[in-house]
């Protein structure tokens, strides 16, 4: 079931005995909100009184008189254990507005999609785990690389997702958004799960938390194994374990998480449109079956909140070991008619990064200051490279480097309420990188250095009818690949290429409401525009970097969450942008793969009998393929859902479907020139998809001790 706490406002209005213009406030991190876990503290220029017994009420999906904007929201552990989700990756659909897909094989990261953005695999969403950050900077794919396959969908407490470089401590990457996941310190009873299904599809899992002293002990241990409804079967098969001991309880609370995941796979990735028009291959064929790959991570992480009279401080530190082996083959022979141009993309690397945080509350003419101040600390060692392969065998090499990345990122916000019906939150971060890059080409060696500082600024005014209305504006950014920052020379062809820069900014604009006004709905509206100075990314299948054209994506968001009582939920969303480029160009201005509208609802009903179910649906708009939209992908709808019952209170029996009408549509769509064998030299432009897998059923057993 969901978690409940007080509003900030029900709070306030206890604390006002201990001065007129004391401010009281939920201080804690979204992982604590989602798990049940709160610290309310009031404040006044005498310092800060810690509230022993505060009633726990509220829904804790009303943000009112909480939230910095329209765009931010929580979504419940309720809801993400009643999403049917095909990959661990699509529990991120429960964020309004975002689209998770794939265009490869099960192991590899997934395709996001969000605010006008084709966000590639984790470009410029950030995306968090416990604290750690998922997306991988300067990474032998592509930048931003976020692969969320060592998820275990039963441990997820519930996400907090801000859209929007408005938020003081949210540095690289988030510029369309970001999304925090925290996993659960405890369950409230174990859980073994087998799980079988169509197209090879088995998995089973055990978890279960043990009192040990004064904490608790969390194990989790999943095995999976799929084919999916490919002729090149994917004999998918991965593991995922999880060790976590906490303590959550007193004013120091801590959590220390050990995670180990393991995949590997074969890949249908896309293929062209006219090979299954000719009769070459069928819908579900692949054009080179040797794709694929391999991959892992390990990671130890630990994190600590301690509140006192001088505020609360959080901290969290963790290192992440990594290996990833990637075999792709999009353009198939266009470089290389003989051989083929397969190519392998390998990274390893050491991720550790550090962050602390302090938040305090000062008096000033009659005013309650709330202030954060914190520090975010990474480094990165990397080993990557880019070889020409077929049949996953390496015929050469086009590069390797070996890169240190290291940043430190500062940032002050402080919030105040001026009136009773209006604050204000006003923040600036400040980032810095080191670049060290060594590459078997000399050219592409060197050090560089690069930093960026950005402001923040959010209104609120109200509430008034429980409505609440927000006006945010903002600077960000996203780092782009190491090597492009030093690289001179193209190396395949050797010729000069232009370095880029290591930060790119982003600004913001947005005006949006939120309501309560009906009990048991959550409502809001966003209306917003962000300019990109320039869409620069490290184009890992070329192993060079390009520079792409400064842009503008603008428009609304819509969601509302409905729940009426304890048996019935609904969440419905919807999202409209319009992505261009903002200079010239006789090419056109729409940039390629930049969704335009997207839509889900979901409905889920429990605890009405020993009967539950929930259905998904889903509408994932067209996106243009080609700068002067002459050419556009389809737009594709589909159903998702599950029926179980209750056997008594320790058993249940779900079905789950997939694709539930079968349609034909697709994964995702990109145009570009390939060369199948036979055609003319300089190939041919056509689209290339991915297909929607085909309906699949799941049966899947469930007991708790």
């Amino acid at each position: 079931m969901g978690y409940e706490y007080r509003s900030e406002r029900a709070i306030r209005d206890n604390c006002r005995t201990y001065s007129a213009r004391s401010v009281c406030h939920v201080v804690l991190s979204i992982e604590a909100v989602l798990a049940g876990m709160m610290v309310p503290w009031c404040s006044n220029a005498a310092g800060i009184l810690t509230l022993n017994e505060v009633e726990v009420r509220a829904d804790a999906r009303n943000l009112i008189g909480t939230a910095d904007s329209a765009n931010e929201g929580t979504v419940l552990k309720r809801q993400l254990d009643e999403r049917t989700v095909y990959r661990p990756g699509e529990l991120l659909e429960t964020v309004p507005g975002l689209i998770v897909t794939q265009h490869s094989g099960e192991g590899k990261a997934n395709q996001y999609f969000a605010r006008g953005f084709n966000l590639d695999h984790g470009t410029d969403l950030r995306i968090t785990v416990d604290g750690m950050l998922v997306n991988q900077r300067s990474h032998g794919h592509g930048q931003g690389w976020a692969d969320m396959n060592f998820i275990i969908p039963e441990l997820a407490g519930g996400l907090r997702y801000q859209k929007g470089p408005y938020y003081a401590d949210l540095g690289d990457f988030s510029s369309a958004g970001a999304v925090s996941m925290s996993y659960v310190d405890k369950l409230p009873r174990g859980i073994a799960n087998y799980g079988v299904g169509q197209q090879g599809f088995i998995r089973g899992l055990l978890a279960k938390s043990y009192e040990a002293g004064n904490g608790n002990f969390l194990y989790a241990f999943e095995l999976l194994t799929k084919d999916g409804p490919w002729i090149n079967k994917e004999n998918y098969k991965k593991f995922n374990a999880v060790l976590r001991y906490s303590q959550n309880t007193g004013n120091t609370r801590f959590n220390i998480t050990a995670m180990g995941y393991g995949g590997n796979w074969n890949a249908t990735d896309q293929i062209p449109q006219r090979a299954v028009t000719w009769g070459l291959i069928p819908r579900l064929g692949a054009i080179d079956p040797s794709d694929g790959g391999e991959s892992h991570r390990f990671s130890l992480s630990a994190a600590l909140q301690h509140t006192s009279n001088h505020g609360v401080t959080r901290a969290n530190l963790y290192t992440i070991h990594s290996n990833l082996a990637l075999f792709s083959n999009f353009t198939y022979f266009l470089d290389d008619p003989i051989n083929g141009d397969q190519f392998s993309q390998t990274d390893k690397r050491f991720q550790s990064a550090f962050n602390l945080n302090h938040t305090w509350v000062t008096g000033l003419a009659g005013f309650a200051f709330e202030n954060l101040a914190g520090i975010q600390v990474q480094s990165d060692v990397i080993d990557n490279g880019l070889l020409s392969t077929q049949q996953r065998r390496v015929l050469s090499v086009t590069r390797k480097d070996h890169v240190l990345e290291n940043s430190v990122g500062l940032y002050y916000q402080n919030s105040v309420q001026w009136l009773e019906k209006f604050r204000s939150v006003a923040g600036v971060r400040s980032d810095f990188y080191w670049f060290d890059i060594n590459s078997n080409i000399d050219a592409n060696s060197g050090r560089e250095y690069d930093s960026i500082t950005n402001p923040k600024l959010s209104l609120i005014f109200g509430p008034w009818a429980k409505t609440e209305y927000y006006f945010n504006y903002g600077s960000g950014f996203h780092s782009n690949d190491a090597r492009g920052v030093t690289t001179t020379v193209d190396p395949k062809s050797r010729e000069p290429v232009s370095r880029v820069h290591p930060l790119v900014r982003s600004t913001g604009y947005e005006a949006g409401l939120r309501t309560a006004i009906i009990p048991g709905l959550q409502a809001s509206i966003t209306f917003f525009q962000l300019d990109l100075a320039s869409e620069l990314l490290f184009v890992g299948d070329a192993g060079t970097t390009e520079a792409s054209r400064p842009s503008r994506r603008k428009g609304f968001e819509l969601s509302a969450f409905y729940m009426p009582n304890n048996w019935l939920m609904m969440d419905l969303d919807y999202a409209l942008a319009d992505a261009r480029f903002t200079d010239w160009d006789p090419a056109g201005n729409h940039i390629p793969g930049a969704v335009k509208g997207v839509g889900k609802f979901a409905v889920a009903v429990d605890n009405l009998g020993p009967l539950f179910g929930s259905m998904q649906i889903r509408y994932f708009g067209k996106r243009p393929q080609v700068e002067d939209n002459s050419i556009q992908s389809g737009n594709t709808v589909t159903v998702n859902g599950q029926i179980g019952i209750k056997i008594d209170k320790k058993f249940r029996v779900m079905l789950q479907v997939f694709n539930l009408f079968n349609t034909k549509a697709h994964a995702i769509d990109y145009y570009y020139t390939s060369r199948l064998p036979n055609e003319p030299d300089a190939g041919i432009a056509d689209r290339h998809f991915h297909p929607i897998e085909s309906r699949s059923f799941r049966i899947n057993l469930v007991g708790n001790f």
